[in-house]
């Protein structure tokens, strides 16, 4: 620490942006002299419908320490394999966007080129059948690889989906514990420097003035200090992105959890379907240009497969983002940075990648402007990599019933999607380029379910011998299919961590730890994996 170093980050606004910060921060500047303090409001409440999340969030909660058995317990939480999206191409039609790889390459050559040769010789089963998660998430089974496996299993990778407000208050209780302080309050008004206009404080409506020199504002649509405060401004991306409505109901259900997501193509959007251990989420996104509030509510409810829980809650937004995640010495998370509607589960983990690119360039009371330029260009490619693939979704369906989908389909897209696009069509070609989120397998899937078939597939292909390829493609699906069918249930494995909770004061038996058997397969033993 020097004279430079900053003393007082103030986080403005709690949920989920802003206890996920507090708690990162009371983890990675924990050196006995910066203080974090975090403002916030029980009567302004929070978003809270981000429930659903992808793989990354694993590495934000192991950098915490935290166990995930018990986040799952605490959150209320499930496991995550993938998205099914339902009638997106097409009325009817249905493909799975799966988390990890599609199969293994061979030679160098990447596996989806393997595939789309394939297919030119014979019919094949569609892609998904050669994801290992894909495959165990549509037999709703679920067991995390062990370390070191050497079986397919080794190709599971999974996310979860929680409750958003329980997980707050997780992450809270973690914050606290390490020294965040929290102060009741609605901000009143908001102190700056006169000559550069820096804020230094926050005014509460009780009196109390809160001083720093690091805000960060998880103040939600809103934007307090990065918009209200400092007029950062915004960038509409409704032309490409016009749903800007949605409404969210909890529901009940009967029966285990899936292990995925689902998002159905309604008339005028999509309903989204998010299963925790407790209760259903569901949620539908749509255009106020093409069908109002009422009409939209009656549809969300008549397609619930329980009764709801809660009276619906109504949200408006503009799909877009700030010009600048941090300007001066504001930095904006969550919904005050921007927003992409949740279609591929990104919301949380756009919080995530926020605070961990400010704790890589943390700055000093100097706030040198190269390290808030990379922040910037940084998050600003992070929003239009995922801005682009959501806008995938739209443009690729072959979807004619509705006025909204005609404007989708034939709409103009961003030149980067629309180069993605045309290298696909072409000979199935991906190229990531810088920070990008999504992974050959992301735009595989989605370009394929949709149907954007290439027109043919990469030479180098034709290096490898053709029943050889076929051999070792058919393998890879059997392999999958072989560990999909000896792993447990989605249902029995979260039982499994509940009960493991209960054992804890209990005696050990001396024997291995539960197993659990399945009619016609291969017991599971949850204390010594066998793959």
């Amino acid at each position: 620490m020097n004279e430079h170093s900053i003393r007082n980050v103030v986080i403005l606004g709690g949920g989920t942006a802003g206890w996920m910060a507090a708690a990162a921060l009371s983890r990675f500047l924990n050196n006995g002299v910066t203080r974090i303090t975090l403002v916030e409001s029980e009567e302004i409440g929070t978003v809270g419908v981000g429930e659903a999340t992808i793989p990354p969030l694993l590495t934000f909660n192991r950098m915490l320490g935290i166990d995930e058995h018990e986040f799952i317990r605490e959150t209320g939480g499930t496991y995550k394999l993938g998205i099914e999206f339902v009638d997106w191409g097409g009325p009817g039609e249905r493909y799975f966007h799966p988390f990890g790889a599609h199969g293994h390459d061979l030679g160098g050559v990447h596996f989806h080129q393997l595939y789309l040769r394939e297919r030119q010789r014979r019919v094949m089963q569609d892609i998904s059948a050669w994801s290992m998660s894909a495959v165990a998430a549509q037999a709703g089974k679920f067991a995390p690889p062990a370390e070191g496996a050497r079986s397919a299993v080794k190709d599971l990778l999974y996310a979860y989906h929680f409750d958003a407000a329980r997980y707050a208050g997780f992450l809270r209780r973690y914050a606290e514990a390490n020294g965040v302080r929290r102060i009741e309050g609605k901000v009143s008004a908001v102190a700056q420097r006169p000559d550069d206009g820096y804020v230094t404080a926050l005014k509460l409506d009780q009196g109390e003035i809160v001083a720093g020199e690091l805000f960060i504002d998880c103040s939600g649509f809103r934007g307090l200090l990065i918009e209200e405060t400092l007029a950062t401004g915004y960038e509409d991306w409704r032309h490409w992105l016009p749903c800007d409505r949605a409404i969210a109901v909890p529901s009940a259900y009967q029966g285990d959890p899936d292990p995925f997501t689902r998002a159905t193509a309604r008339g005028t959007g999509w309903q989204w379907r998010i299963p925790l251990q407790e209760r259903m989420g569901n949620g539908l996104v749509y255009c106020s240009a093409f069908l109002d509030q009422g009409t939209a509510e009656r549809e969300l409810l008549t397609h619930l497969e329980g009764p709801p829980l809660a009276d619906p809650r109504h949200l408006a937004f503009t799909t877009g983002r700030r010009a600048f995640a941090w300007n001066k010495n504001v930095v904006a998370l969550g919904l005050a940075s921007g927003f992409v509607e949740p279609l591929e589960s990104t919301s949380i983990h756009l919080v995530q990648s926020g605070i961990a690119k400010l704790i890589a360039l943390f700055p000093d009371r100097r706030f040198n402007p190269i390290e808030r330029d990379e922040y910037n260009d940084q998050m600003h490619d992070l929003y239009a990599d995922v801005r682009d693939f959501v806008i995938l979704h739209y443009k690729a369906t072959r979807r004619a019933d509705t006025p909204f989908w005609d404007r989708c389909r034939e709409m103009d897209v961003p030149e980067s999607l629309q180069r993605k696009i045309d290298l696909f069509r072409a000979k199935g070609r991906v190229f990531r380029e810088g920070r990008e989120l999504f992974a050959t397998t992301s735009w595989v899937a989605v370009c394929l379910g949709q149907h954007i078939v290439p027109d043919d597939y990469e030479p180098a292909v034709d290096a490898l011998d053709e029943d050889k390829v076929a051999a070792a493609l058919e393998q890879m699906r059997r392999d999958y299919l072989d560990v999909a069918g000896r792993l447990p249930s989605h249902g029995d494995f979260l039982r499994h961590i509940a009960g493991a909770a209960q054992a804890k004061a209990a005696p050990a038996p001396d024997d291995a730890g539960p197993t659990f058997s399945f009619a016609s397969e291969t017991p599971f033993n949850f204390s010594a994996d066998p793959l």
